[in-house]
């Protein structure tokens, strides 16, 4: 079943550069996706155009059911109910503590505290934070506060998560545990999963499925593949 069905998209930014040409790309419910590729490649827009933070010039972006280029902004929280979305910079709210942090947007749809402490602590517990939940961010390292961010992603139980460079600040033994971590998420959530990353050593061990872009083009797509970006070059 595919969950996330692209067709001949087109993003051309203002300024007249072309971010994604002619991309068309099907991903299946309950994969695990790398998205490679240099600097500028157009990789950052491929995933702001799956939430909607930006929308396609030209071109269908179906994700989960939703047609993301005709979807009206008052609609766009539909969307987002979908998904998780996990940064390189952590966005935790420093005077909140981690418990907080994670129940706030189950506190913005309006659940009773009964249902929020439940999801929030079976959140917690699946990033391993159980323990966690009075500390706040600057009492955590940084690969504590992304197992937050994850946490705080997940606490909705989304059909896809969605991770932005998510070890980018992160030393590798701190990387290689976080991606145990979504990896678990796939495997025991079903989670359909979409990762931007520059981290060929992750990429490489995972033998996930991995899509290269080169210049808003897709160049390469194996099902369990390897890191093949050129880094050699940054692209505009």
């Amino acid at each position: 079943m595919k969950f996330i069905d692209i067709k001949n998209c087109y993003k051309v930014y203002k300024n007249g550069v072309t971010a994604i040409a002619d991309l068309s790309l099907s991903i299946e419910k309950g994969e695990f996706v790398f998205v490679t590729g240099a600097s500028g490649c157009g990789k950052s827009t491929l995933v702001k155009l799956l939430y909607r933070e930006e929308k396609p010039t030209k071109g269908q972006v179906m994700v989960g059911g939703i047609n993301v280029a005709k979807l009206y902004n008052s609609r766009v929280y539909k969307l987002r109910r979908k998904l998780g979305i996990v940064f390189q910079d952590f966005k935790l709210l420093p005077k909140l503590t981690v418990y907080e942090n994670v129940a706030f947007g189950l506190e913005n749809l309006g659940l009773k505290s009964n249902i929020i402490k439940s999801r929030v602590i079976k959140a917690l517990d699946r990033v391993g934070l159980k323990e966690k939940t009075r500390s706040f961010p600057n009492e955590l390292s940084g690969g504590e506060q992304q197992r937050v961010c994850i946490a705080r992603a997940i606490v909705n139980e989304p059909k896809l998560l969605i991770c932005d460079e998510p070890t980018g600040n992160l030393d590798p033994k701190t990387s290689k545990e976080i991606i145990k971590v979504i990896n678990s998420i796939n495997k025991d959530m079903g989670t359909t999963v979409v990762m931007v990353t520059h981290d060929k050593d992750i990429v490489n061990s995972m033998k996930k499925r991995v899509i290269t872009l080169e210049n808003g083009v897709l160049t390469s797509d194996s099902k369990k593949g390897g890191y093949t970006a050129d880094e050699s070059h940054k692209n505009i």
